[in-house]
């Protein structure tokens, strides 16, 4: 099932602008609380004076803050919260005595009067203080979530990785046999059909290479690259090999991830038609059920009867009682899909009553849809503080 990239929150789109959105934002708002406090208070239009400086030095002394927050917040917990607990003492310190003297040359006393300082502690630090709690947590929460927004984009790449891998996994057996019979057909100087096998060859590898391990493609457009899979194949086993296809119109434009198809049919050529001299018939379908794309590959083959067909099931053959690896088999098509739908498919093998061997997949309906001019990919943005 696909990751959806984590979005973020459109303030914070622009770490230095959303900074200073909330400094003019807090500063700007605690100026008003003490202005209209003092003017509830019967305070002169002059104390506005007095409220302004001290406003400048507290939005002065967060900017100090913020600097020395930024080379502390990831240190150790103890060096940060230790050089927290000083720096913000000073500060406050440092703040109470500004508006002690403001305040003393505001009543024509140039002294400091120390119980002045002690009287304007509390207000000044109750705001650095509150300045420094929403600092920590607003950069403490943007740092989870780029931690977890890097979690996910790991999490995709080694989904990726290994869709190519599992989609990388052409059955070296179909190479070689097709190699040998432009081989065979070059002794042979039938030189016109080799050079079509081989151009077909060309274009079907050329397609598993061009096209993204991890994308999807159109029914039509897969049914396409079967056809001329099928016709590689059909050189080697002539009359042996029967197809038809059954392909629903409405369901053409449905999307599934590329050559998922191509491992099944070779999967029934490799049971089927080569285990029986009359050969076998292969059918692929496509229909609508609900809202889902059913898609079924049967073939009319030995089934699971025989002991070579059963092996199908496992991917594997036996030759001689070693264990041979057959490339690519149903167990990389299952893979395939839960690595691309999650629990949101279905994936079954049944063996009809008439005889043969069936393939059973129901994917989720999805058309592809034509992206808008200009669209570009939201890009993950970065805070700073």
């Amino acid at each position: 099932m696909a990751v959806l990239p984590f979005r973020p929150i459109p303030f914070f789109a622009n770490k230095s602008q959303a900074f200073w959105r909330l400094q003019m934002a807090g500063w700007g708002g605690a100026l008003l609380l003490r202005t209209m406090s003092g003017l509830a208070n019967a305070k002169t239009l002059s104390f506005l004076v007095l409220v302004l400086i001290s406003t400048i030095t507290g939005l002065s002394l967060t900017l100090i803050l913020s600097v020395v927050y930024r080379a502390l917040i990831n240190r150790r917990p103890l060096v940060t919260w230790g050089v927290t607990t000083l720096v913000l003492g000073i500060a406050v310190a440092l703040y109470a005595f500004i508006d002690a003297w403001v305040n003393g040359l505001y009543n024509g006393d140039q002294t400091i009067d120390v119980s002045r300082v002690i009287g304007l502690i509390y207000l000044d630090a109750t705001l650095l203080l509150a300045w420094s709690a929403l600092y920590y947590m607003i950069n403490f929460f943007l740092q989870i979530e780029e931690q977890n927004d890097q979690l996910i984009q790991l999490e995709n790449q080694a989904t990726q990785a290994q869709l190519a891998m599992l989609r990388y996994q052409l059955n070296p057996h179909f190479l070689f046999n097709t190699l040998n019979s432009i081989s065979t057909l070059v002794l042979l100087k039938q030189t016109e059909p080799a050079n079509a096998m081989l151009s077909r060859l060309s274009s079907f590898l050329r397609y598993t290479l061009v096209n993204e391990p991890t994308g999807r493609v159109t029914v039509a457009q897969e049914v396409e690259t079967l056809k001329l899979y099928l016709e590689i194949e059909r050189m080697r086993f002539e009359e042996r090999l029967r197809t038809v296809f059954r392909i629903d119109p409405e369901t053409e434009k449905a999307l599934l991830p590329s050559l998922l198809l191509q491992p099944l049919v070779e999967n029934a050529i490799k049971y089927a038609v080569s285990q029986q001299e009359a050969g076998a018939e292969i059918t692929i379908a496509t229909q609508l059920v609900g809202q889902n794309l059913r898609i079924t590959v049967s073939d009319t083959g030995p089934g699971l009867h025989s002991g070579s067909a059963s092996n199908r099931l496992s991917g594997v053959t036996f030759d001689g009682g070693e264990q041979v690896s057959t490339g690519v088999g149903l167990a990389n098509i299952r893979d395939r899909l839960a690595q691309a739908y999650g629990e949101d498919h279905r994936f079954e093998t049944m063996e009809p009553s008439e005889g043969g061997f069936t393939v059973l997949i129901e994917l989720p309906f999805e058309r592809r849809e034509a992206a808008p001019a200009g669209t570009q990919p939201e890009k993950r943005p970065v805070l700073a503080g």
